[in-house]
């Protein structure tokens, strides 16, 4: 083993020649390491080396389920909804969520906004009211300048929607930006507007500085993943008495008074949105967009009021029951990894080739499906009772069960709370 756990030149070895180096100095006493390792590369090498272009110093491939949630009715549209999870009770929170509103007239979703904004973030030191009179008289040689970069996007309905001059003097000395406004259309654009606000802060410069001879000092040129106004709203309604159950007054307003708490209190608005995010970040990550900045963005959402709060909000008017969830979606359905990785390749073909509000329609659904799901556990069973059903399978393979032991165990616990220690002793108790 080598003495020098350090390396230079890491990402120039092959695959082979870094699995070697990192078993030699990091897994050692790992056996299997190499063959589990190799075990999950893909045996096309087309696949494989397309798998490999995702990503930096790969070394294998970490696979997830890819699972469906059928009976999604949205707008009057049926949809099976493709989840990319390591969970299954998300799946089959999200298909029960589906499922209940199938008969009760389904989702229904509007498109709230769809622009997307990026900075150029810089520094000035001079008169303010020169700044501002120069900025009114560039701003169009802006617009027009980055046109080369912007044509196509424009052709399709997209392009720069407006550029407004910012003053962060207040907080920061000298600090100001140009917050720039885009419209997208099917691609999520992150690379479109990195290209359009640099070519803007470089032609800034270059005019603001014939203008006044003092040059703007550029601190960065990025694109924000916080898109307040690229928003869908998914909702359903119903009037009370369509919950079929003989306590169902009662359970509505409990599960009214479950969302509200989840508005007030921060503790359990963070649970409540990372059950909604459970699903959405499936249903992103399936599709091969940015589940990262989505996550980002939908957190910075809920805490835009000062407060972090519930992101679905529900009401119970004249014994009517509505339920509903706004989040803020920047998507893509052409370009980036979506248009490159096989699965999100074939979501795209099972969701029947979406455009970008249509999918932020499904995305949001799937998300108001599991949060519904949830909350209806919560109010009436518990949640542990669905949950640790689901997980039941797991646990047995924890602790290597038979075929035989398995089916015993699911007959069982039909009518039983499922936990470790109770599936452990039952083994037990079966083996001896």
């Amino acid at each position: 083993m080598s003495n020098n756990k350090t390396i230079s030149g890491f990402s120039k070895l092959t695959k082979s020649q870094k699995i070697k180096w990192l078993k030699e100095n990091f897994l050692e006493d790992e056996i299997k390491a190499v063959d589990t390792l190799e075990k999950f590369w893909n045996p096309d090498d087309n696949f494989q080396k397309l798998f490999d272009g995702f990503s930096e110093n790969t070394i294998s491939n970490f696979p997830i389920p890819f699972g469906i949630v059928p009976n999604v009715k949205i707008n009057g549209k049926i949809y099976a909804v493709p989840m990319a999870i390591e969970e299954s009770s998300v799946v089959a929170a999200a298909s029960a969520g589906a499922k209940y509103w199938l008969k009760r007239g389904g989702f229904h979703t509007e498109i709230l906004g769809t622009t997307k904004e990026g900075q150029v973030h810089f520094i000035w030191q001079g008169d303010k009211a020169v700044l501002s009179a120069c900025f009114a008289e560039i701003k169009p040689q802006l617009i027009a300048h980055a046109q080369p970069i912007t044509e196509n996007m424009q052709k399709r309905g997209g392009g720069i929607v407006d550029i407004e001059l910012k003053d962060f003097t207040a907080e920061e000395r000298d600090y100001f930006q140009l917050k720039v406004t885009f419209q997208t259309c099917d691609a999520m654009g992150a690379n479109f507007i990195n290209s359009v606000l640099e070519d803007i802060a470089q032609n800034f410069t270059t005019l603001i500085t014939d203008k006044t001879t003092n040059p703007p000092m550029i601190v960065m040129s990025i694109l924000s993943n916080y898109t307040p106004q690229c928003v869908v709203r998914a909702s359903v309604e119903c009037p009370v008495s369509d919950f079929n159950d003989k306590h169902a007054e009662f359970y509505a307003e409990k599960f009214r008074r479950a969302v509200r708490i989840a508005q007030i209190d921060t503790y359990r608005a963070v649970t409540h949105n990372k059950g909604i995010m459970n699903g959405v970040d499936a249903v992103v990550l399936a599709t091969a967009n940015d589940f990262r900045a989505i996550e980002a963005c939908a957190h910075a959402y809920a805490a835009r009021d000062g407060k972090y709060r519930s992101l679905s909000s529900c009401t119970i008017e004249n014994n009517y029951f509505r339920f509903w969830l706004e989040i803020p979606l920047a998507v893509g359905t052409v370009g980036g990894l979506t248009n490159l990785h096989p699965l999100a390749q074939l979501s795209m073909h099972i969701l029947g080739q979406p455009c970008a509000e249509e999918l932020m329609s499904v995305i949001a659904t799937i998300g108001l499906a599991q949060n519904f799901a949830a909350l209806r556990s919560l109010v009436t069973t518990g949640i542990q009772h669905g949950h640790m059903k689901m997980h039941l399978t797991n646990i047995l393979h924890q602790y290597h069960a038979s075929l035989d032991e398995t089916e015993q165990a699911i007959v069982f616990f039909a009518d039983k709370t499922v936990s470790v220690s109770a599936v452990r002793s039952f083994l037990e108790n079966t083996r001896n």
